[in-house]
């Protein structure tokens, strides 16, 4: 653009017009847009090392559910902050086969290199299951947690896991593979399964799914600033006597490093989440998921470290935190699928106490859980302490702010330099004013 402008720069301003200031103010404005633009070019993509590229072509392949068409970018797409469910607008992912129905709303996998393995935690006296993959913690590696879809019957439906070595071992990039685990890998059907998650694990931490380029990684690192309704969120975010999100969405504003504020703490929890009335596995009564409990794990066996008079049963119903990194980007919220918008979450937390009737109908009581796990539901905090007659947590005002600073956390912020207006054009002093 200004190399066009020059072109006509110099016999414009030759000539004899009372209007040449203003095209002086315009050049060195034009100039200056310019240059902003010039100083915030794109960030280059990070290149993939052959492991991972090899793990994002089985992450893409459609052709590896039965019947094909369904592959792992179906229920993690990085439109969605990788968490999407294959078309369904229930809350829960649709299968590769005709009336497939998932139970469990697609987790994220962005930033799951950063989940520890499962264990029991002992902090401040209270003790917590952490860490492992899906909601309920089953696996402990990625690679573990890339091949559980494959033979789900209700995700990608293969038999066996020799007939998806099969399908790779006849795929345009099976070459990759045997570069990157020998020439006679797919002579061992279970061994090359095996690998198959390892390669999808490699793609999964590289930095396509953990760039730390959101705006939250820019304010931290100094490089941007936030708005007067993103400040406000933040700081009720962190409040510990409000919203106090940050209790369990852990976060270090004052480091510089991007890495300090995965927030999450990858603890499980149960907050009273509403029924989802969409899941066809809840048209039965009697259905419940019950978390870590089961029906799709079996009750882990607890720590040695954990005290004796702790019971498995206390964390029924219990279900992983997840990174809300990315979190404005996704299509439905909590394990279940229940919420559509993060503003009916964040108003959920605001208003569970205080309207109960609102979420969980005219019996007010928590309707996702058999009646004797109710008191597992975390009540020992803000805003979930907070008792019925203190009205809510947080005002719609407040809400939105919170709302706001969530969406700071979407990766791909492109920062650019502000560019000033030009300034008023007053009308040069040798111009002739009208009378009139």
């Amino acid at each position: 653009m200004l190399r066009s402008y020059r072109r006509f720069k110099k016999p414009l301003l030759r000539l004899a017009h009372p209007a040449r200031p203003y095209i002086a103010i315009i050049t060195v404005w034009l100039a200056g847009a310019s240059l902003a633009i010039a100083q915030n070019p794109p960030p280059p993509a990070a290149p993939l090392s052959n492991l991972q590229t090899l793990g994002q072509r089985i992450f893409q392949d459609r052709n590896l559910s039965e019947p094909p068409g369904t592959a792992c970018i179906n229920c993690h797409s990085p439109n969605n902050g990788f968490a999407s469910n294959n078309g369904s607008r229930i809350g829960v992912p649709f299968g590769s086969r005709a009336g497939a129905v998932g139970t469990r709303n697609a987790m994220t996998n962005a930033y799951g290199a950063f989940v520890p393995t499962f264990s029991f935690r002992l902090k401040d006296g209270d003790t917590d299951p952490v860490g492992g993959h899906f909601w309920d913690g089953r696996a402990d590696t990625l690679a573990l947690q890339a091949l559980g879809p494959f033979l789900n019957s209700a995700e990608m439906n293969n038999p066996s896991s020799a007939a998806v070595v099969k399908k790779i071992a006849a795929s345009n990039y099976a070459n990759l593979m045997r570069a990157e685990f020998g020439a006679t890998i797919f002579s061992d059907p279970n061994l090359a399964f095996q690998k198959l998650g390892v390669a999808i694990a490699a793609f999964e931490s590289s930095a396509q799914l953990q760039p730390f380029s959101s705006k939250f990684d820019a304010f931290v690192q100094g490089k941007t600033a936030l708005t007067a309704t993103e400040s406000r969120g933040m700081k009720l975010f962190q409040d510990p006597l409000r919203a106090n999100c940050a209790s369990c969405h852990t976060m270090n504003p004052a480091s510089r490093n991007p890495q300090d504020s995965l927030f999450a703490d990858f603890a499980f929890y149960a907050t009273g989440i509403p029924r989802n009335d969409s899941i066809p596995a809840n048209a039965n009564p009697a259905h419940f998921d019950l978390g870590l409990c089961g029906p799709d794990r079996t009750r882990p066996a607890l720590g040695a470290n954990v005290p004796a008079d702790v019971s498995i049963e206390k964390f029924c119903g219990t279900f992983r935190m997840v990174t809300l990194r990315n979190v404005a980007e996704r299509q439905a919220y909590m394990h279940n699928g229940v919420f559509k918008n993060l503003r009916q979450v964040v108003s959920f937390y605001a208003t569970r106490n205080s309207d109960p009737k609102r979420w969980y109908g005219p019996a007010g009581v928590p309707n996702d859980l058999p009646a004797a796990y109710l008191n597992n539901i975390l009540n020992d905090r803000p805003p979930f302490n907070r008792p019925k007659s203190a009205g809510p947590a947080l005002n719609e005002a407040e809400i939105d702010d919170v709302v706001a600073f969530l969406k700071t956390l979407s990766d791909g912020y492109t920062q650019t330099a502000a560019v000033p207006a030009p300034p008023p054009l007053a009308p040069p002093s040798n111009v002739l004013r009208s009378p009139f």
